[in-house]
């Protein structure tokens, strides 16, 4: 497992590319942001949101945008995901794999509000 980085060069593997459904590119993700391009790099660099490369271009789970924001939580929920060691598709297969004691998936249950559930599993991961 690897530090985080803005982007990852290796393609995510069919499965996990699935499990986040819709994808943005990162013009699609400022604009949903109501920001410039330029600016949702810099959140990448933040560890505020992820992004993976598909078919070489950087991308962002559309799920991580709600309303024109970052979902609540997800910032946190990144960086504990970091710190334990996960890279970009890790940390996208864990945010996208359903978890039958939150019910739901971590990003459903951040969506919804749930943050605090949420990062006690992912704290619980760097153990």
């Amino acid at each position: 497992m690897t530090q985080m980085h803005a982007t990852v060069e290796s393609a995510l593997d069919p499965r996990t590319d699935a499990l986040a459904g819709e994808w943005l590119s990162l013009r699609e993700a400022a604009e949903r942001l109501g920001i410039k391009p330029n600016r949702i790099k810099q959140l990448i660099s933040e560890h505020r949101l992820l992004a993976v490369r598909r078919d070489g271009n950087p991308m962002v789970p559309a799920a991580f945008i709600k309303d024109g924001q970052v979902i609540k939580g997800l910032p946190g929920t990144l960086t504990l995901l970091s710190d334990a060691g996960y890279d970009e598709a890790e940390t996208i297969r864990w945010l996208f794999t359903a978890d039958d004691t939150l019910p739901g998936t971590p990003v459903e249950a951040l969506t919804e509000n749930r943050g605090t559930e949420v990062r006690r599993r992912a704290q619980a991961l760097a153990f």
